[in-house]
C-alpha cells in the first residue's frame, strides 16, 4: 500500500514537470519568445501582466503590439490564446490582469465597485506601452497598438478608444491604432455616455472589430439597452450593429469602409460567451483582424495562416499538469491518512446497522429516489438563490418549507424520549431555521470582510445547500435512522478534539505544498495549472487575507457534504463509490448546465434565459465539486472520518476561488 502511494506521488510529479514544461514550451513558440511577467504603477493602482517579446524586438527594431485583457472574475492567461498566437508571428503582445484582478490592484479610490476599474484599465497599459522602445510608432508619433478585450475587457478597449481621441485633441497624436472586442457591446460604457452612436462618430478612422457569439449570454441583444438574455443573437442585424458598421444589411465577417475613412468588421462565431476564450475559431478571427489592421506595419511579421495555431497544446498540457497537481494533493493525503491519530475507531456493526448496507429492494429504491431529489434540489433553487430576489416564488417558497421543517424539528424535539432522536430533531429544527434566515437576508454589500463579489453568491449558495443536506440527513434519521442504531461515526464526524485538530494541520500542510508547487513552477516557467476556467494560479500574498472571511461557510459546506458523501457511499465499492460520490456533491448543476445550455444550442433559448453570469460560473465550479468529493471518498475511507477532506477542501478550493476572480480592497 505504501509502495502505491510512491509510485501515485511520482506520476504526479512527472505529470506536473513534464506538462509545465511542454505549456511553456508552446507558450514561448519554442524558447523563441521571452515572457516575463511585469508591473507597473499607474495613478489608479499597480497593473501587472505578462509580456510577450518575440525573436528580434529591439529599440532598433520595434513591433506592432496588441494588449489583450479578460472579462471580469478572470486574469490575463484566459488571454494564452491570442497571446501566443499574436506574438510567434512577431507582435509585441501584453496579456493585462484588469485592476483587482489576478495581479493588479486598484488604488483606494477606485475599487470597491464594478464601475470603478475597468474604464481606465486598458488605457493605462496603452500609455505604458506606448512609453516602451520596442513599440512601433509611426512618423508622426502614433502609437501602432492594438487593443483586444473580452467582456469587460472590451468595454475598457472602448474607453480606452474614447479617451485616446479626446487626449490626441490636445496633444496631437493617437496612442491607440486599432482595436478588436470580444463578447462586449455598448451598454455598460453607455453609462459613462460612450453610446453606440457616440463610440462611431469617434473611432479617429482607426480599424475597428467585435467579436460578438451567437449565444453571447450577455450581449448583442436587438434592445441595446437590455442585457443577460440567453438566447441566440444576430449582432449585424441590430440597430446598434448596423450603427457600428454603418450599413443598412451588412453582413457577418466582412470589411466595410467607414465615412471617417476606417474600416470596421463583426464577426459571429457559434459559441457562446465563455467559449471565445478557448476557441481555435475566434482565435483565427482576431489573427486575420490584426493582420489586416497592421497591413502597412507587417515588414517583420510571420504572415502565417490565422488556422496554423499551436494554443491549444499549452492548454492539453497545462491540463496534464492540472491532473498531476491533483494527484498530487491526493497523494499527499494518503500519506497524511496514515497516522493513527486521524483514524475513528469504528465498532464492527450490529445486525440493525448491517440492515443500511443490504437494503431490500424497496427501501433501495426509495433511499435512491430521496438522493437524486437530494442532488438536484441545490440546482433547481440555484437561480433563485443567485437572483436573491427576496419577494420571487421560490425565495418565498424557501423560506415557507424552513419554517415548516422548523416545526417538525420542534415537535420532534418535544416528542423525543432518547438523545439519540433529540439529536436529529435538532439538526432539522436548525437547518429548517437556516434556510428561513438565510432566505431573508437582504443581498449581500461588498465590503471590506467579503470583497470578492461573485464569491459572496457562491458562498451564499453553499450555506443553503448546507441547510438542505441537514435537512435531507434529519429527515432521514427521524424517520428511521435512529430505530437503525445511526450514530454521528456513521457519517464520519467522530474524531477526538486532538485528531480534528491534526486533520487541520494536516490540511494546511498539504495545501502549503501544493501552491508551493505552483509558485515554482511559476517561477520556472511562467505557466499553471488549468484547463479552461478551472485554474490553480500564482497570487499575491496579501491576497490570503481576502480568503480568510470565505474559509468557513466554505469548510461547513464541505464537512456537511463530506459527511453525505461518507454516508451513502461508505458501503459502494471503487470506482462505482466515487462516481456516487461525484454526482451526489456536483450531479444536479452537471445536469442543471447540460440541460440549460443544451436547450440553448437546440432552440435559441437557454433554460434560464435571465441567468446568464451564474450559470457561466457554474462551469468551474462543477468539477471543483467533483474533484472535491473524490478527495473526500479517498481519504475518509482510510480514516472512517471526513474532518481532513473538509478542511483540505476549503482550502485549497477557496484559495483557488478567490485566486481567479474579483477582489476589491486590496
Amino acid at each position: 500500500m505504501k509502495r502505491n502511494r510512491v509510485l501515485l506521488l511520482i506520476l504526479a510529479l512527472v505529470l506536473i514537470v513534464g506538462g509545465s514544461y511542454g505549456a511553456h514550451w508552446v507558450n514561448t513558440n519554442k524558447g523563441r519568445t521571452d515572457v516575463e511577467r511585469i508591473y507597473f504603477d499607474t495613478d489608479r493602482g499597480t497593473l501587472s501582466g505578462l509580456l510577450y517579446l518575440p525573436e528580434g524586438v529591439s529599440a532598433a527594431q520595434p513591433r506592432p503590439t496588441v494588449i489583450v485583457t479578460h472579462g471580469y472574475l478572470n486574469s490575463g492567461e484566459m488571454q494564452d490564446l491570442n497571446a501566443i498566437e499574436l506574438s510567434r508571428r512577431g507582435y509585441v503582445v501584453l496579456a493585462l490582469d484588469m485592476y483587482d484582478h489576478g495581479h493588479s490592484k486598484a488604488n483606494e479610490a477606485y475599487t470597491g465597485s464594478f464601475m470603478n476599474f475597468w474604464p481606465t484599465a486598458m488605457w493605462d497599459a496603452a500609455n505604458y506601452m506606448y512609453q516602451q522602445p520596442y513599440v512601433l510608432k509611426d512618423e508622426q508619433g502614433n502609437g501602432i497598438i492594438g487593443l483586444t478585450g473580452h467582456s469587460m475587457g472590451g468595454f475598457s478597449s472602448s474607453m480606452a478608444i474614447y479617451e485616446d481621441e479626446k487626449a490626441f485633441a490636445q496633444n496631437g497624436y493617437r496612442v491607440i491604432y486599432t482595436s478588436l472586442t470580444h463578447g462586449s457591446d455598448y451598454y455598460w460604457t453607455g453609462f459613462l455616455g460612450l453610446t453606440t452612436e457616440l463610440a462611431s462618430e469617434n473611432s479617429g478612422g482607426r480599424t475597428l472589430g467585435k467579436l460578438a457569439a451567437q449565444f453571447d449570454e450577455f450581449f448583442f441583444n436587438p434592445d441595446p439597452n437590455s442585457r443577460g438574455a440567453v438566447v441566440k443573437k444576430n449582432y449585424v442585424d441590430t440597430d446598434a450593429g448596423k450603427v457600428f458598421l454603418e450599413q443598412d444589411a451588412p453582413v457577418p465577417g466582412t470589411w466595410y469602409d467607414t465615412s471617417d475613412g476606417g474600416k470596421r468588421i463583426v464577426y459571429q462565431p457559434y459559441e457562446i460567451h465563455p467559449w471565445n476564450h478557448f476557441s481555435t475559431t475566434s482565435t483565427a478571427h482576431t489573427v486575420d483582424f490584426y493582420t489586416t489592421a497592421f497591413k502597412d506595419y507587417n515588414q517583420n511579421i510571420s504572415l502565417l495562416p490565422s488556422g496554423s495555431q499551436i494554443w491549444l497544446y499549452k492548454e492539453l498540457a497545462e491540463g496534464v499538469a492540472l491532473a498531476g497537481f491533483f494527484l498530487l494533493i491526493l497523494a499527499l493525503g494518503l500519506f497524511a491518512v496514515q497516522m493513527p491519530i486521524l483514524h475513528t475507531r469504528r465498532e464492527e456493526e450490529s445486525a440493525e446497522a448491517a440492515v443500511i448496507a443490504a437494503p431490500g429492494v424497496g427501501a433501495g429504491l426509495g433511499k435512491m429516489a430521496s438522493l437524486m431529489f437530494a442532488v438536484l434540489l441545490p440546482a433547481i433553487f440555484f437561480p433563485a438563490i443567485m437572483d436573491k430576489n427576496l419577494g420571487s416564488d421560490m425565495m418565498m417558497l424557501l423560506t415557507m418549507a424552513g419554517l415548516v421543517f422548523a416545526i417538525v424539528g420542534l415537535v420532534g424535539l418535544v416528542r423525543a424520549n432518547e438523545k439519540r432522536v433529540r439529536v436529529g430533531a435538532l439538526v432539522v429544527l436548525g437547518a429548517g431555521l437556516g434556510l428561513a434566515l438565510l432566505t431573508r437576508l437582504p443581498s449581500f454589500t461588498i465590503v471590506r470582510l467579503w470583497s470578492a463579489p461573485t464569491t459572496n453568491q457562491i458562498a451564499f449558495w453553499a450555506l443553503i445547500s448546507i441547510c438542505f443536506s441537514l435537512l435531507f440527513m434529519g429527515m432521514t434519521y427521524l424517520g428511521g435512522g435512529e430505530k437503525q442504531g445511526v450514530t454521528m461515526a456513521d457519517y464520519g464526524l467522530r474524531l477526538p478534539l486532538k485528531g480534528i485538530a491534526v486533520s487541520l494541520l494536516a490540511a494546511g500542510i498539504i495545501t502549503a505544498i501544493g501552491y508551493a508547487v505552483v509558485f515554482a513552477v511559476d517561477a520556472l516557467w511562467q505557466v499553471d495549472f488549468r484547463l479552461w476556467v478551472l485554474a490553480f494560479k500564482t497570487f499575491e500574498p496579501s491576497l490570503l487575507i481576502k480568503v480568510l472571511p470565505y474559509l468557513l461557510p466554505f469548510f461547513l459546506y464541505y464537512l456537511v457534504s463530506g459527511a453525505a458523501i461518507f454516508y451513502n457511499t461508505r458501503n459502494v465499492p471503487g470506482c462505482k463509490g466515487c462516481l456516487l460520490a461525484m454526482l451526489l456533491n456536483a450531479g444536479g448543476i452537471a445536469l442543471y448546465l447540460i440541460v440549460h445550455y443544451g436547450l440553448l444550442f437546440a432552440t435559441g433559448t437557454a433554460l434560464f434565459p435571465t441567468q446568464p453570469l451564474s450559470s457561466i460560473l457554474l462551469i468551474a465550479l462543477t468539477p471543483t465539486l467533483m474533484a472535491a468529493a473524490v478527495y473526500t471518498r479517498a481519504w475518509s475511507n482510510e480514516t472512517g472520518n471526513v474532518w481532513l477532506p473538509a478542511f483540505l477542501n476549503a482550502l485549497l478550493m477557496t484559495i483557488m476561488t478567490v485566486a481567479n476572480t474579483a477582489v476589491y480592497f486590496r
